[in-house]
């Protein structure tokens, strides 16, 4: 799912186009990359454009899907507790990760520490409590964020930051509506178990047309940052001095 699904499909063209913009291609074959909770690797194999990526996650399983991609250098470990010298790294992402955390902050502290003087950090978080939902619970969240949160966030443990921006903006009056009439559900009627939104998969031509939706934000994100949508992105550096 995690290879097709819109809504990873529409968040990596966004990714990768701001990687295109800040970072570029790796010319040299020097730079190294890292991805703190990889998940099953999908993200993994596109940052292969960008530099040797290496992931590290604390799921034994999925470091297992990883291993069976061929993506040979991921790590089990904890994002506060990264297994990797100081200056490892030119670039690190934690995308949809630092959300799960009960002290995000030790996480980007640990991120920083990992980075080499100059490099870059990726993030991409949730936005929005009041877009609290089954999908938060069922995927153990802690916190969801407004823009003005994670830049604090960086720039406290470190970080000057270079971009903050929402994203899946064209989304964000729909997934709203369902939230919200979720939420009053749950009040008027006895509560079940959460449920996940990818617990089905979207049909084909609905998963394209979504997609392209999402996706759509990217070449509006190279010019402008976006004021509100359903998740935030953000990219920060690690002073070279």
């Amino acid at each position: 799912m995690e290879d097709v699904h819109w809504w990873f499909v529409g968040r990596r063209r966004i990714l990768l186009q701001v990687l295109d913009q800040y970072i570029g291609k790796d010319q040299d074959g020097g730079r190294r990359i890292l991805d703190v909770g990889c998940g099953t690797g999908t993200m993994l194999s596109y940052l292969g454009s960008y530099g040797k990526a290496e992931g590290v996650d604390i799921d034994a399983e999925a470091v297992g899907y990883c291993r069976e991609r061929g993506l040979v250098d991921v790590s089990l470990g904890e994002a506060a507790k990264l297994p990797f010298p100081d200056g490892t790294f030119d670039l690190v992402t934690a995308l949809d990760v630092i959300e799960h955390l009960d002290d995000d902050a030790a996480a980007l502290r640990e991120i920083r520490r990992v980075l080499r003087p100059g490099g870059h950090v990726l993030v991409t978080v949730p936005a929005h409590r009041f877009m609290w939902g089954d999908q938060d619970e069922v995927n153990m969240h802690k916190r969801r964020y407004v823009a003005r949160e994670i830049r604090d966030r960086l720039t406290a443990t470190g970080f000057e930051v270079l971009r903050v921006s929402y994203m899946n903006a064209f989304m964000f009056p729909p997934i709203a509506t369902i939230r919200l009439i979720r939420r009053l559900q749950h009040r008027m009627r006895p509560r079940s178990e959460p449920k996940s939104d990818f617990r089905y998969p979207t049909p084909g031509p609905l998963n394209f047309l979504l997609a392209a939706v999402f996706g759509a934000e990217a070449p509006i994100l190279r010019r402008v940052n976006i004021p509100f949508g359903v998740s935030i992105l953000a990219l920060g550096h690690k002073p070279a001095a």
